[in-house]
């Protein structure tokens, strides 16, 4: 007599969040999370005021010194939440649009009711985290996926 046994889930368990408390997280993914941001608002031609916002109304001094030298900042969690939803956003942009679309989508006008004919960048910038995270969540449901 065959033994029935159900298939392996195909979903992977949950993996453990970054703990953003920890100064050496924060301190091993700021580099890299500010370089990520730098080349998503140049790709994407977002006025320094602007990233400036979206990185939470960072004054320029300190603006431009993390974008001179990225790797000498350690980045407070708010910061790193922001450039982890641009990254998001960027990376869902590129799953559903070509790469010209997917680089200007943030800076075009947008008839979505969210957006109501501003541009993302707008958005967000008005809206600070939480409009961040409004518009990953939409992109996310638009190409049918989750986190």
């Amino acid at each position: 007599m065959a033994v029935f046994t159900y298939p392996d889930t195909a979903y992977k368990p949950p993996t453990i969040a970054v703990n953003l408390n920890s100064s050496l997280e924060r301190k091993r993914l700021s580099g890299p999370g500010l370089k990520a941001f730098f080349n998503i608002v140049q790709r994407s031609h977002v006025r320094n005021e602007d990233a400036r916002q979206l990185l939470g109304g960072v004054s320029n001094g300190p603006y431009y010194a993390m974008k001179k030298n990225p790797d000498r900042r350690v980045l407070d969690m708010d910061t790193l939440q922001r450039i982890s939803f641009m990254i998001g956003i960027f990376k869902a942009l590129h799953i559903l649009h070509s790469e010209s679309l997917a680089d200007e989508w943030l800076c075009l006008p947008n008839n979505n009711p969210i957006f109501a004919g501003k541009t993302p960048v707008e958005y967000m910038v008005r809206g600070g985290l939480p409009a961040m995270q409004t518009v990953r969540r939409l992109l996310d449901a638009r190409r049918g996926g989750g986190r």
